[in-house]
């Protein structure tokens, strides 16, 4: 009886926490492979991009990763309160240099995956 209580009860937490989220927030997810030996140098401009961008108009994540098992790859996870502020993240001041600099020590970039952020740790209650 308690175990269907806790689970109807967190059901519902969900169930409202989901019907509260922004559908306008706009998420995310992409893999960039460097160039042999390149990795480190291309995880350093992501993270000073995070920097850049982290300081933007509605940047609520960015976050980047390395993986375990593919020493060349590393991923951008990025939540934004709305499309239009991660377009705007072009304009911030530094941003396009970064770009420039970072290109050439990257050798393939995965298709990027689109989502919609509905919260959890880390993101701001709605």
């Amino acid at each position: 009886m308690v175990m269907l209580l806790r689970r109807d009860f967190l059901a519902g937490a969900v169930g409202a926490a989901f019907m509260r989220a922004p559908t306008n927030r706009f998420g995310m997810l992409g893999k960039v492979i460097a160039r042999p030996g390149q990795r480190d140098a291309l995880v350093k401009n992501l993270l000073a991009a995070a920097e850049l961008v982290g300081k933007a108009p509605g940047c609520e994540l960015y976050v980047v990763h390395t993986s375990p098992t593919e020493p060349d790859a590393v991923w951008v996870t990025e939540v934004w309160r709305s499309k239009e502020d991660h377009d705007g993240s072009l304009t911030v001041n530094g941003v396009k240099e970064l770009i420039t600099k970072t290109r050439p020590l990257i050798a393939e970039m995965g298709e990027p995956t689109y989502t919609v952020p509905v919260g959890g740790k880390g993101l701001a209650s709605i």
